[in-house]
């Protein structure tokens, strides 16, 4: 399935795309550091009930889990002290990382997404920059917010490309897991928080 992205105009605010039962889909946002409140209204905003993660334990019953932007080495850490790095290994259901979050699914981390990425690849908090992004298959570009953004420096054969910034890849999907260079939690655009939800109700309608 290549994820579709509807024009602006398509959006309805608070709409749930819970079609395979009648529940909104219960999202999980890693809670340890970084913008996960931000994450989190996106995910209200667009239907999806929202639980904050900070134990292995918050996982169960999920029907997805975003990974937010923030200080890698500090969510690494801490994911790691309280046993969230195996538990999310585990965790069989669509993962949305962004930023940092992209850093942590990668090769070199919990290895759920078959790319190698650098950290801080842009340069230091002050080199941030925002960017018109093409997203596939939708007309009207995404403003991307990048800061202190990782670069994907290789990805595997099976990684879909979904957008690119300068030629460079900045959002990406491998399988389950979608995982964007940027921070869409700061815009008022919902639409890469919409196509998570298209993944967690793929996947829910296969386990149904």
């Amino acid at each position: 399935m290549t994820l579709s992205f509807p024009r602006t105009s398509d959006h309805v605010a608070g709409s749930t795309l819970a079609g395979v039962d009648e529940r909104a889909p219960r999202i999980g946002v890693l809670a340890l550091q970084g913008a996960f409140r931000e994450h989190a209204v996106v995910l209200r905003r667009v239907g999806a009930d929202v639980v904050e993660v900070r134990l292995p334990g918050d996982l169960e019953g999920l029907d997805g889990l975003v990974v937010p932007g923030g200080e890698s080495t500090a969510i690494v850490k801490l994911a790691r002290i309280y046993g969230l790095d195996e538990a999310i290994r585990r965790f069989s259901a669509p993962i949305l990382g962004t930023c940092a979050g992209m850093i942590l699914l990668d090769r070199a981390h919990l290895g759920l997404a078959d790319l190698e990425v650098e950290r801080n690849a842009y340069g230091r908090q002050v080199a941030s920059f925002e960017a018109d992004l093409t997203l596939a298959g939708d007309p009207t570009p995404f403003r991307g917010i990048f800061i202190r953004a990782p670069r994907v420096r290789a990805l595997g054969e099976g990684v879909e490309v979904l957008a690119e910034n300068d030629g460079e890849p900045v959002l990406l999907r491998d399988g389950r897991v979608l995982v964007a260079a940027f921070h869409p939690e700061l815009t008022d655009d919902p639409r890469i928080h919409e196509r998570f939800l298209e993944l967690v109700t793929e996947a829910k309608s296969v386990r149904a």
